[in-house]
């Protein structure tokens, strides 16, 4: 009794799972390279967030925020700007702290070379 004709047996082809090998690899791969930069990007070495900012006259403006550090023994400075009704930065200070507590709330003022109509804190880095 002959058996049902097979083209692949004949030609010798074999139906594997050779994509397996290095769908595992790249899907390992992938997952450590996530979670590893998840978890070092959502951890910075300081952070910071504008509270508020507050007109104080013509040529000034206070500016209001919050900074928390991982290592309280290094200095911060923190680059505050003042803009004008165009958009234009009309006021920039570095705001430096110095070492001590870990988190903070600081107020400064920010000298403008016009009238200020908002504030922010562009960054703040070790020192």
């Amino acid at each position: 009794m002959p058996s049902e004709f097979s083209y692949d047996d004949r030609y010798g082809i074999r139906h594997g799972k050779r994509w397996m090998g290095p769908a595992i690899f790249c899907a390992i791969t992938g997952i450590a390279w996530l979670m590893w930069a998840g978890l070092h990007h959502s951890n910075p070495p300081i952070r910071y967030s504008l509270i508020s900012y507050s007109i104080t006259s013509k040529r000034e403006i206070s500016v209001r925020y919050w900074v928390q550090r991982h290592d309280k023994n290094k200095a911060v400075i923190c680059t505050l700007i003042a803009r004008d009704f165009n958009k234009n930065v009309v006021g920039q200070i570095d705001d430096e702290i110095a070492p001590g507590l870990a988190n903070l709330e600081r107020t400064t003022s920010v000298q403008s070379r016009g009238p200020a109509v908002n504030a922010d804190v562009i960054g703040c880095r070790l020192k």
